[in-house]
């Protein structure tokens, strides 16, 4: 069939177009490597209109990947594949994919080309571990590779389209967007609403917004994402004719949920902290032990922080607290670093010695050492002092360290933030 027949066949198809993904690798399988090639191939697929029906992940062995081709392909009709195009023993996808299309390897010049003129530039000669790279499946289209080596493949066969793209990231990212997506069909684009909040759980925020959830139409799907201290609000639907209904939805619940909102789409809390102190010419530091830096590094992520951050004091030892902070002796030796009275002391001391506006503060046992009787991991104190008060708060955390350390982090940027809207 030709390429034009095929895509007047996809035209026919029902608007929503489902896809899978399939990753390849022991590496991936073991968790010695994150999979974030899924999550941004999810992301870019919906943006062109194809729903992620199914994700999958097998180890280096032809028989496993060629078992996970047959499930992701009985329930998707396009399906891309990452990983084993190298040049090692390991490597052994381009193998299931001639067993797959009973289709033999055939010698690929303009991929040998390819890699000799990479090696060229670093004054080396190809050896027979790349000669085998330049192999290629015979039915395959060969989709270029400007970022790397190997090329990318894609296979048609009953109405289906099968990719295979490199495990590297940037090499899977170009040949996906310039070489793949031209070559096939697109539906109606995901489009969603996204609401950010901090202060209130899940079921606090479902209670508020119950009527309007309840009211919405069958094709808006409305899903709520905690994470430490946030809860992201989606409104999603297929086909721009929602925009206007998904706009409406949005804004309803934004007006009843009120300050509990932080922003919308991508912006982070550190983003609309900064904001504020910007809008208001005021400034922030942080004091922090427990959390050690992570406070300071989620401000200073935010481009343009240095207009009102001004720095951190990091007194993780008994000794720092007193020599930087002149929090007394007595009063760690008497209640202990991880105590409502240090923490206060913490914030306002590193206030006046900062000379910043707004100060963050924290304290506490992330673990997995370091627990007390009555004072247990998770057990981590947090403050923030402004021009006319400082609160502080106990967080009784029972997650890991490093859970426990960007939970508090969080958490401090919170009461932060609610410090902010009611000194307005």
């Amino acid at each position: 069939m030709s390429e034009k027949g095929f895509n007047l066949k996809f035209a026919a198809m029902e608007s929503i177009r489902k896809a899978a993904i399939l990753t390849i690798g022991d590496e991936l399988m073991i968790g010695q490597i994150v999979d974030t090639n899924s999550a941004w191939i999810s992301a870019y697929l919906d943006s062109q209109g194809w729903l992620v029906a199914r994700k999958m992940g097998v180890p280096d062995q032809v028989d496993e990947i060629i078992e996970g081709m047959q499930l992701c392909l009985a329930s998707a009709d396009l399906l891309i594949m990452t990983g084993g195009l190298g040049p090692t023993n390991d490597d052994l996808t381009v193998d299931a994919l001639c067993q797959f299309f009973n289709c033999e390897k055939v010698w690929h010049e303009e991929t040998w080309q390819r890699f000799v003129e990479i090696l060229q530039r670093f004054n080396r000669e190809p050896t027979d571990a790349y000669k085998s790279q330049c192999y290629q499946p015979e039915a395959a289209e060969i989709l270029p590779n400007k970022h790397g080596s190997a090329p990318g493949t894609l296979f048609r066969r009953d109405n289906k389209i099968v990719v295979s793209l490199p495990g590297v990231p940037n090499e899977m990212k170009y040949i996906l967007e310039h070489q793949v997506m031209p070559r096939v069909p697109k539906g109606d684009a995901g489009q969603h609403r996204v609401i950010r909040t901090a202060g209130e759980g899940e079921t606090i925020l479902a209670e508020k917004i119950k009527d309007i959830e309840d009211a919405l139409p069958p094709e808006i799907k409305l899903a709520y994402l905690p994470n430490f201290s946030k809860v992201t609000l989606r409104l999603s639907a297929r086909g721009t004719q929602h925009r206007d209904a998904l706009d409406h939805y949005e804004a309803q619940i934004k007006a009843r949920l009120g300050h509990l909102v932080y922003g919308t789409g991508d912006v982070s809390l550190s983003q609309s902290i900064g904001t504020i102190l910007r809008e208001r010419g005021e400034t922030l530091g942080t004091a922090e032990s427990c959390t050690g830096g992570y406070i300071a590094h989620r401000i200073t992520s935010v481009p343009g922080s240095s207009e009102y951050y001004l720095g951190s004091v990091i007194p993780y030892a008994y000794e720092l607290k007193t020599a930087l902070l002149d929090i007394s002796s007595e009063t760690l030796y008497a209640h202990g670093a991880v105590s409502e009275h240090v923490i206060l002391q913490m914030a306002t001391h590193a206030r006046e010695k900062l000379g910043a506006s707004w100060v963050v503060a924290t304290s506490g046992i992330a673990g997995p050492g370091g627990a007390t009787p009555h004072k247990p991991v998770g057990t981590i104190w947090i403050a923030c002092a402004g021009p006319k008060k400082t609160k502080t708060r106990l967080l009784k955390l029972t997650r890991d360290r490093h859970s426990n350390i960007e939970y508090a982090s969080v958490a401090a940027l919170v009461l932060l933030r609610q410090m902010l809207l009611e000194e307005a």
